[in-house]
């Protein structure tokens, strides 16, 4: 990619960020958005559609980037979903800030079914035969929502206390499968 289309692109997220870190994306205009990136709005829209896929986008990124950090995203079993659901609370914490202004207030639940979305896809890919298992789809919902939940719920818990009792509950309810 051309540098020029790189920093334009850096300069457009830095930008919608800080903005998004004050007020709900409602609020955000393009004219502010290009004044605080330093560009006009035909740069904006050759780049982005509206202020709304600049916000998809990102938050596309960021949960790629979510599971990109988990160390075995790509050993999922359900003989492991304990150490997936920590791994996946780790991650988190890993992508707090960007989780915070990207998906704050109602569109932190987005993230949640995102994720559930894509690693649902992941186990089924790897395991076609679990797609219509309803215990196993439902376990994958309680470890994928429930850790990001307990993650959100409960910052100001220690992460690795946080880490470790979500993997022992997960691993407590594993054994009923």
């Amino acid at each position: 990619m051309d540098i020029r289309i790189q920093k334009t692109e850096k300069a457009i997220k830095n930008a919608f960020m800080e903005l998004r870190s004050k007020k709900p994306l409602e609020k955000i205009t393009v004219k502010e958005l290009c004044s605080l990136a330093c560009i006009n709005k035909s740069t904006f829209y050759a780049h982005y559609e509206d202020l709304y896929a600049l916000s998809e986008t990102m938050e596309t990124e960021t949960m790629v980037s979510v599971l990109k950090s988990i160390p075995h995203a790509q050993e999922y079993t359900f003989e492991n979903l304990d150490v997936v659901a920590k791994e996946l609370c780790l991650a988190f914490v890993s992508h707090f800030s960007l989780i915070q202004v990207l998906f704050s207030g109602k569109g932190h639940s987005y993230l949640a079914d995102k994720l559930e979305t894509e690693i649902k896809k992941t186990v089924f890919e790897k395991f076609p035969e679990y797609k219509e298992d309803e215990k196993k789809n439902i376990m994958l919902s309680f470890c994928i929502q429930g850790a990001y939940y307990a993650y959100w719920h409960n910052q100001e818990i220690g992460i690795e206390t946080l880490a470790q009792e979500i993997e022992h509950m997960v691993k407590v309810v594993q054994k009923r499968l």
